[in-house]
């Protein structure tokens, strides 16, 4: 075999199939994200604000029981993620409004933010960095 079409052709260099490879697998993962999160967008504090106040979102805080008792926001829904599959029904009648999804690290809120997107919800938003991101930005937390 001829070396010199490895050496000649850009693509076929070892040091740049690394960076090939490399690129690849970056897309891949981006894509993968998008996939997953299914349309559901991630907002910061200061967005999930303005959707509270001017949109009158809807704040659904899916960490279990004990997170919730620790401090929460003030008006929030408290749904579990893992009742979501039996409760979403009582969220029905905020389908049209942005719905605004608390949680303490992601994974939660993006099975239960799948669920209300398949079943109609138009408007979801995961808080980036959840429970943690509010109370770092000093915002108002409630304990009952």
């Amino acid at each position: 075999m001829d070396l010199s079409l490895f050496q000649n052709h850009f693509l076929l260099r070892i040091e740049n199939l690394i960076f090939l490879v490399t690129a690849i697998v970056s897309g891949l993962i981006l894509l993968w994200t998008l996939v997953v999160q299914r349309g559901v967008k991630e907002i910061d504090t200061r967005a999930a604000v303005k959707l509270i106040n001017y949109e009158n979102a809807v704040i659904v805080d899916v960490r279990d029981d004990s997170e919730y008792a620790n401090g929460h926001l003030p008006n929030s829904k408290h749904i579990p993620a893992e009742r979501m599959g039996e409760r979403w029904k009582e969220l029905e009648k905020y389908k049209d409004k942005p719905i605004v999804m608390i949680y303490r690290g992601g994974v939660r809120s993006s099975s239960a933010s799948a669920l209300l997107k398949k079943n109609g919800f138009l408007q979801i938003f995961n808080l980036m960095g959840g429970i943690d991101a509010w109370k770092r930005a000093n915002l108002p937390i409630v304990k009952r």
